[in-house]
């Protein structure tokens, strides 16, 4: 099959920049879709031009519309990294780029960017703000990080500057390369102290070398966040025992997680950061609680966690299937199990803990029905006995978890 799509890399070197398979595949287009500056950078004649619309869900179901013509869209660098390409390919039910489409990459923003900073790209975070969360950010800021971000200019960057005093890495080092690869392509150190310039350029990349002042206090990235990370009212499954849990949940790219009686969220919050592309939604019936979940998600670098205020198991009708399930809350209802278990699919994860002795019935019912592991899990921690201290145990925890089979 022929491709009848071909979108094709960019750079801010316009046309100079295309290869001749490249250059053939806009000449021999019916159609040559991109915005504005793109299409005037190529030259389109007006005859064949398509500008595209705001929203853009409008411009790619009429590109789909006209399959079988030839048709060329223009895309900034490489369209398969955070560019249009995925979105196209998502469009016409994920065939091959052998298939409907193929894609013509120039050198991305990042690779520029990483070539004139001297940064291995292999060691470097590539992220986009573009159109997403500041907040996204917040789970690659640790000390000797370097994180390359596509922005929206400086509305963003100030919005990033912001975000490094509050998290303590003031101090960190900020480059910004605009217009990479064209005639007025212009490279700037910034210092989060210094006032920010008025005359950022649209097409920007901004370049963060993570340094961490004496007030910073890193979070990891593998799951046990110390308590007070989160908002909480005392109702959040405790550091040690939520590591336990989300070593047995296994978090995985792109695995999607239903944290039941979330409470401040810890678990699902956790979850995401774990693993690249991973989601989650917290059900949560308690309106309180839902708020402190929105507070932890920004402050946690997981804004895109979802929240349903909600009981369950109503609450799960109509929700994403999950690859694993954790329940916090609700043990006791046999409903909760049955509509989990259904939902979940074969190799599918549970993890359920519980504390009463009415959760620890129900936990051993499952156990038994449904087989997988039930554990106890007590921890101690050190506490002041008159003048000494001593080992003080903490209320213990039964933990059901089981891998669908």
């Amino acid at each position: 099959m022929t491709p009848w799509l071909t979108v094709i890399g960019m750079g801010c070197d316009g046309l100079g920049g295309l290869n001749a398979e490249a250059r053939a595949a806009l000449d021999a287009a019916e159609i040559v879709a991109g915005s504005k500056r793109q299409l005037d950078a190529a030259g389109i004649d007006a005859a064949k031009r398509y500008e595209w619309p705001s929203p853009l869900a409008g411009g790619i179901a009429a590109i789909k519309a006209q399959e079988g013509k030839r048709i060329a869209v223009l895309a900034s660098g490489d369209p398969m990294h955070y560019g249009i390409g995925a979105t196209l390919l998502r469009a016409l039910n994920g065939h091959s780029l052998t298939g409907a489409m193929r894609v013509i990459p120039a050198p991305s923003a990042f690779s520029l960017a990483a070539a004139r900073l001297g940064w291995p790209l292999q060691d470097t975070v590539c992220i986009s703000l573009h159109g997403r969360p500041v907040d996204d950010m917040r789970r690659h800021i640790q000390d000797r990080n370097r994180v390359l971000a596509l922005t929206e200019g400086h509305a963003t960057v100030a919005a990033v500057i912001e975000t490094l005093r509050e998290m303590g890495f003031g101090a960190s080092r900020l480059t910004l390369l605009e217009n990479l690869g064209g005639p007025d392509e212009r490279i700037r150190a910034l210092s989060p102290d210094e006032p920010l310039p008025n005359d950022i350029a649209p097409l920007m990349t901004l370049a963060i070398d993570c340094v961490a002042g004496p007030e910073a206090q890193p979070l990891p990235t593998v799951p046990g966040l110390p308590d007070d990370a989160f908002v909480h009212d005392g109702m959040l499954t405790k550091r040690e025992v939520r590591a336990v849990a989300l070593a047995a949940l296994a978090p995985g790219p792109f695995r999607h997680l239903w944290d039941i009686g979330a409470g401040c969220g810890s678990v699902a919050i956790e979850w995401m950061r774990a693993a690249h592309g991973a989601t989650s939604v917290a059900i949560e019936r308690e309106a309180a609680r839902c708020a402190m979940i929105e507070e932890n998600r920004k402050r946690l670098g997981t804004p895109r966690l979802e929240i349903v205020e909600g009981h369950a198991p109503e609450a799960l009708n109509g929700q994403k299937a999950p690859d694993a399930v954790f329940i916090g809350g609700g043990v006791s209802d046999p409903a909760i199990f049955e509509a989990t278990w259904q939902a979940l699919p074969i190799g599918g994860r549970v993890v359920a803990n519980a504390v009463t002795l009415e959760g620890e019935t129900a936990l051993s019912a499952w156990h038994r029905d449904r087989g997988g592991e039930l554990v106890r899990i007590q921890v101690s921690a050190a506490t002041d006995v008159g003048g000494f201290r001593g080992m003080r145990p903490r209320m213990a925890v039964t933990q059901w978890r089981a891998v669908k089979p």
